[in-house]
């Protein structure tokens, strides 16, 4: 996109403080915008009110700033929104591509062909309209029976067969919120964002958000990937594994960790620096090509 501004964006879940899986997607973001002279974002995604922990989003605010990130304009609140999202849920609706889905968990494990990439796959039991009696509880969109690709930044090509992969999935669930796959992809036109740089562990739901992108006539973003933090026995880091310590000396040592996970070579001389100045080397040498597919994740000081 070399004749539009770069607008890239951090979406961290307060469902926890922040860990160093989390802090090298803000990183590898922040990094990418910056150096492109593009505008840098943070959204808040806390749709899923269940499982917001109070606290948290301060706690990962202030970890940001201890780490010297500098966002463009207002948080966006995802928990904020409800209102947009059911506008964009109508406007799917009156163009046929949502259908009401009466089924439960249960029944569609039962009935499932398959186990696709992130649980049994959707058999279509609601597409052509509820059974007598049957109560809708989630909406669901109609997925075509066709591949979606792209070009991801790290990973190369990628495509998915969607029918065969995840089937019609959920844009409103049965609890009556609405579905990340949803809130993303308007959160992500609404705000211009046009480079999505985040961990690997949603690359599956990448082509998904790409199909809402088209059938809304939205503009896809590019997107890129970044190699998963693993623990010693290769789960991915989550907030139960320590959260980034707020203290500015501390700070500056996970950011050169962070850094280095990602391929990047900062030089001795940043040890001890602080860490905007860190994060300034960053933007001016972050190199893409370095960046590894697969990497270990450092010992870090709790």
């Amino acid at each position: 996109m070399p004749d539009k501004e770069i607008i890239g964006r951090f979406a961290p879940s307060p469902t926890g403080p922040l860990h160093f899986g989390s802090l090298v997607a803000a990183v590898g973001s922040y990094c990418l915008a910056r150096q492109a002279k593009g505008r840098w974002l943070l959204r808040m995604e806390d749709l899923d009110r269940p499982r917001v922990v109070p606290g948290a989003a301060d706690e990962i605010l202030r970890a940001l700033d201890l780490c010297g990130f500098e966002w463009d304009g207002d948080i966006l609140w995802q928990s904020r929104r409800d209102e947009r999202y059911q506008e964009v849920l109508d406007l799917l609706r009156s163009r046929g591509l949502v259908f009401d889905c009466a089924c439960s968990r249960r029944e569609i494990v039962a009935s499932a062909p398959h186990v696709g990439e992130e649980g049994p796959i959707y058999p279509g039991t609601c597409r052509q309209g509820l059974a007598k009696g049957r109560v809708p509880r989630a909406l669901r969109i109609r997925v075509p029976d066709g591949v979606v690709g792209f070009c991801d930044g790290l990973f190369g090509p990628t495509e998915q067969h969607l029918q065969t992969a995840v089937g019609d999935f959920v844009l409103r669930r049965a609890d009556g919120l609405f579905a990340y796959q949803l809130a993303v992809v308007v959160d992500d036109h609404d705000t211009g964002v046009n480079q999505v740089v985040r961990g690997a562990d949603l690359i599956g739901s990448t082509p998904r958000q790409i199909y809402l992108h088209q059938c809304l006539g939205w503009q896809v973003p590019t997107y890129l990937h970044l190699p998963l933090a693993l623990d010693q026995g290769g789960e991915k880091l989550s907030k139960r594994h320590g959260a980034m310590p707020l203290e500015v000396s501390r700070a500056g040592r996970w950011l050169l960790a962070a850094l280095r996970f990602l391929g990047q070579k900062p030089p001795a001389g940043l040890e001890g620096a602080p860490p905007s100045e860190i994060l300034a080397w960053g933007v001016a040498h972050f190199a893409v090509t370095a960046v590894p597919r697969e990497a270990a994740v450092p010992a870090l000081e709790m």
